[in-house]
């Protein structure tokens, strides 16, 4: 199968817990669907859905680390009250996105717009982008990134998270269910796309 594989990196990422709306903020080991898919269309400067491309991608960072960020609470009549809340955040993250669709090349060649690791501040950018030809293999190591509920083998802290958000106002979460979060390896025991130069296995989230 052919695939196009980007290797993008920032110096801090933070993806939000949807249930935590106030107090302290923590990070998702990994980033959801919906801010890959963000990441797509910040790239190709107009909405990509699950529809468009499919995808999977493994994701590691080098530490772990908490900040405290100012955020702004806003009240009818457009007043704002400032508030100090502390935000963990993910440090040195990079990404390794495969896409089925190796057109999708020249979008992040020349991004439409900026590339966000989660929030305006966690600004991200491309460090290669190859085309490659995977062959499926079983008996690979699988994992740093987000599994579908119930996949063989597999463990983490489940999470209900939404495929991708519409871009009207107000947004709606679409296909939300239960997904994996894993921050490590685990064999997994049947076939799957196997990435022989970084010797993982990638999911491929296919709609």
């Amino acid at each position: 199968m052919k695939v196009l594989r980007i290797k993008i990196e920032g110096w801090t990422a933070s993806f939000r817990y949807p249930g935590f709306i106030s107090g302290f903020q923590p990070t998702l080991p990994a980033p959801p669907l919906s801010t890959i898919y963000g990441l797509i269309s910040a790239a190709k400067g107009e909405l990509t859905v699950p529809e468009d491309v499919n995808i999977g991608y493994v994701f590691d960072f080098e530490s772990k680390a908490v900040d405290l960020e100012t955020i702004y609470e806003l009240s009818p009549g457009l007043s704002a009250k400032s508030n100090v809340v502390k935000r963990e955040f993910l440090y040195n993250p990079e990404l390794y996105l495969y896409l089925d669709r190796p057109d999708f090349e020249k979008y992040f060649r020349k991004p439409q717009h900026p590339l966000l690791f989660g929030r305006s501040g966690d600004l991200a950018k491309v460090s290669e982008i190859k085309e490659l030809e995977l062959a499926e293999e079983a008996g690979k190591r699988l994992g740093k990134t987000i599994l579908p509920f119930g996949i063989k083998g597999a463990y983490g802290l489940v999470q209900a998270l939404p495929t991708h958000f519409t871009d009207a106002i107000p947004r709606k979460a679409v296909g939300v269910k239960p997904y994996l979060l894993m921050d490590e390896f685990f064999v997994y025991p049947e076939k799957c796309l196997f990435d022989p130069e970084m010797d993982w296995a990638i999911w491929l989230h296919k709609n």
